[in-house]
Order: structure tokens, then C-alpha cells, then sequence
């Protein structure tokens, strides 16, 4: 099954908030399919108000990249989640993964000391889908895009993800491959990638600090683009048909440079 192409933006809250709405604004125009905001408590706006809000100012899909699950209880995210589903009708996915490097610490330093293993990380997103799924009920499916690595993270999103993207860094592109031909053989997703890096810059809260794109473009990663549009449109095209990747997310930084791609290959 080859997906036609949407692309979505992370747009943290890097400015005062009349540019920041300018720059909403704008992504909407440009076609881009979703608006995404990070999961940085303390250090950016709640995502569920950010995304009410943005919902109200345009009429792009909006979205969570990602919701780090030991951050709520499932009942809770499954509750946000929702609720945003049914005040922007519809119009609501639902991001969320066991939580980036370094979340332990992270937690500690919120208060939560008892800290949930991974597995257990696993079975928080698998109620919190659960208890979306009720809240949902028949009328209405609240799509989930989970961020993976592992095995048993991909074989759960298997079992309850539209969307999955890979947690990458560095890896070449044909670990990445391997990954997404596995994934495939068990499941009819659909397949994101996360691009952080669009020619030398790298996107806020999609890569840890000190990320050099150049390492990236040496080792044929696939978390970073031709800053070139032309380039990007070629290479994009290349990822879907030799890997099935559809949906491609890239940092607010870009959007207006990255606008010419996203109005070629939207829909194709």
C-alpha cells in the first residue's frame, strides 16, 4: 500500500506569542497536514492548551510529538486526548512514546521517585489506549502515533498505532530500512519519520544539543534533508518508495524554506 505524502511541523513556543501565531498561521497556509507540539513540562505551555488554541486560530490537524507517557496516568492522557479530539472535531492525533534519554532524571526532578521501567512505560501506553479507545466509543477513532525503537515498543504499536515513527539519531540508512521492512511485515501503519535537521540546522526539542547535521549526512542517516527543495523532493520520494515512509516531520525553523516541498508532493 504506498500512502499518499503529508507533512507535519513541531512548533514549540520560541518567541513572543504574536510571532509564534504568525508563524502558526503561515505553516497552516502552506498545506502542511499537522501542527505537533512537544512534551517539555515546565519549559513550554501544556501541549492540550497549546493545541485547543491552535485549533482555534486555524483549521490545520494538530497534534502531540510525543506525549512521554510516566508524565500522566494513562486515564489522564487518554482524558486530554479526547477531549481534543471532540473540541477540534476530529481533527486531533495523539503522539506519545515511553519518553526521550534521560527522562529518569527528569522525573526525579518533577518529584515522581518512583520511577517506571521501561516495561512498565510500555504498559502505560498500552492502557492509555485502551482507555482512549472507551472514551472514544463508536463514533469517533482518535488517532495514535507512537514513537518506537525496540522491539516490544514496535510490537506494540503493531497492535494500536495509525502512525509510527522511529526513534533515530545517527544510524545509516540501511538500519533504518531493516527496521521499516520489519515493521511492515507486521503491520499496515503508517509510517512517519521524524527529519530534525534540514540542511545545517537542527529543530528545538527534535534532537539532543550538539547535533551536527554533517555527521549525520556522513553516516546516509535519514534524520536530516537537502536543504535544497529540489533535493528534498527527489530524496523524499526515494524514502517512501524504498521504505514506505509517507508522513515527514520537520522543525517550525523550516517550514516556510521547506513550504515548495510541502506543495509539491502534499496528496501525491
Amino acid at each position: 500500500m504506498t500512502r499518499p505524502f503529508r507533512f507535519g511541523v513541531v512548533a514549540p513556543i520560541m518567541t513572543d506569542l504574536p510571532t509564534w501565531r504568525d508563524s502558526v498561521r503561515r505553516i497552516a497556509g502552506h498545506g502542511y497536514s499537522t501542527l505537533l507540539v512537544p512534551d517539555f513540562p515546565l519549559t513550554q505551555p501544556a501541549p492540550a492548551v497549546t493545541l485547543a488554541s491552535v485549533a482555534t486560530m486555524t483549521d490545520i490537524r494538530v497534534g502531540t510529538w510525543v506525549y512521554a507517557s510516566p508524565f500522566r496516568a494513562p486515564w489522564l492522557t487518554a482524558w486530554e486526548s479526547h477531549s481534543l479530539s471532540l473540541l477540534t472535531e476530529g481533527r486531533f492525533e495523539m503522539g506519545i512514546g515511553t519518553g526521550r534519554p534521560g527522562i529518569e532524571d527528569e522525573l526525579r526532578d518533577k518529584g515522581i521517585s518512583d520511577v517506571p521501567s521501561p516495561s512498565a512505560r510500555l504498559a502505560q501506553i498500552r492502557e492509555t489506549v485502551a482507555r482512549l479507545r472507551d472514551l472514544d466509543g463508536p463514533d469517533l477513532h482518535t488517532p495514535v502515533a507512537m514513537a518506537v525503537f525496540g522491539p516490544k515498543a514496535r510490537a506494540l504499536a503493531a497492535e494500536v498505532a495509525d502512525t509510527v515513527t522511529f526513534v533515530l539519531g545517527g544510524q545509516p540508512r540501511d538500519e533504518v530500512a531493516r527496521l521499516a521492512a520489519d515493521f511492515r511485515a507486521t503491520s499496515d501503519a503508517e509510517l512517519a519519520l521524524a527529519v530534525p535537521a534540514v540542511g545545517d540546522t537542527v529543530a528545538p526539542h527534535m534532537a539532543p544539543p550538539g547535533t551536527d547535521p554533517a555527521v549525520w549526512r556522513a553516516a546516509d542517516a535519514m534524520t536530516v534533508l537537502p536543504e535544497d527543495p529540489a533535493a528534498a523532493i527527489e530524496e523524499i520520494q526515494r524514502r517512501r518508495e524504498e521504505n514506505g515512509f509517507s508522513y515527514f516531520v520537520i522543525g517550525a525553523h523550516v517550514a516556510d524554506q521547506f513550504a515548495p516541498v510541502v506543495a509539491k508532493l502534499t496528496g501525491q
